[in-house]
């Protein structure tokens, strides 16, 4: 198999994600989308001196006081209860994955858990797995974005990822800082966002992680799409979907993808492509396949850092 090692990046040590400012800038964000017509109320046209609904509008569609509801966009959510997070997730119109980011900002989860500089394990047999799909690209991604392992389909289509040092083997890095990937994802801007987003449930879920912290802020330096990305606050799962890619061997390759977080560590997810049965990109897959490790060497092998 084409992993190799499944350890994670030994990047900088970074501080933490400041929860209290996440959380404030997060709700911010949320009421600044919503129009006082979006949620039934009369707009006051140019007497509204605020983007989107005012902090009053906000607390009495969730049915709290504005002190209440301030304290909260401020930061604060000491005692808050789920019914009032339900609450507010329902007046801002919350999607079920924003409910949980705000769950995860408001109320951190207390029981004991991994460490977040742990090195990062791919159980032998799900490795074993991906290895015998030979027509199937596959591969398993972890916390902050971080490709552990995958098989030689994956190789094929994506880049030879053994040949990047452990630390580049990360969707966000390879996505904003290496130009090959811009060019193979036809719709770039959707995948930057895609992964943007991720990037932030997982800011919520472990905001103490140093090493995603100095994820977000060499990133933040580097690439101004990332920094524009990452101040929407936009956050998503997406577990299927398709993606257009231009291969420099095959061509246009029109792959569905599926998502499966594992069961026994939620942390991981398995990603598969696969292309419609009988279409030019099946054909196209069955020629990469073929092809072996000269699909790799030939064309697919990102450049070394």
């Amino acid at each position: 198999m084409d992993e190799q090692r499944s350890g994670s990046p030994a990047g900088e040590a970074g501080g933490s994600l400041d929860r209290r400012a996440e959380l404030s800038e997060f709700l911010r964000s949320r009421r600044a989308r919503l129009k006082p017509e979006d949620v039934g109320l009369p707009d006051f046209g140019r007497h509204r001196r605020v983007p989107g609904l005012r902090r009053e509008e906000l607390a009495q569609l969730a049915g709290v006081s504005v002190a209440y509801y301030t304290r909260l966009e401020q930061g604060n959510g000491r005692n808050v209860s789920a019914e009032v997070l339900d609450a507010i997730a329902r007046a801002l119109r919350l999607t079920d994955a924003e409910h949980a980011h705000l769950t995860h900002l408001a109320k951190p989860k207390r029981h004991k858990k991994k460490p977040s500089t742990r090195q990062q394990q791919v159980r032998v047999a799900l490795r074993e797995l991906i290895d015998t799909f030979d027509n199937v690209p596959a591969y398993v991604v972890g916390r902050r974005s971080e490709i552990l392992v995958w098989n030689r389909m994956a190789a094929a289509v994506f880049g030879d990822w053994s040949e990047l040092p452990p630390q580049e083997r990360n969707w966000a890095r390879m996505v904003f800082l290496r130009p090959e990937y811009r060019e193979l994802f036809v719709e770039w801007d959707q995948k930057a966002y895609d992964i943007v987003s991720l990037l932030r449930m997982d800011a919520g879920c472990h905001p103490d992680d140093p090493r995603l912290s100095a994820l977000v802020g060499e990133l933040s330096v580097k690439s101004e799409e990332f920094r524009r990305l990452w101040a929407t606050h936009d956050v998503k799962e997406k577990s299927h979907g398709v993606k257009r890619l231009h291969h420099p061997l095959v061509g246009e390759l029109t792959l569905s993808f599926e998502s499966f977080k594992l069961v026994d560590d939620d942390e991981q997810s398995m990603v598969t492509y696969h292309a419609e049965p009988g279409s030019a990109s099946a054909e196209a897959l069955r020629l990469l396949a073929s092809w072996g490790t000269d699909a790799i060497s030939a064309g697919t092998t990102a450049p070394q850092a």
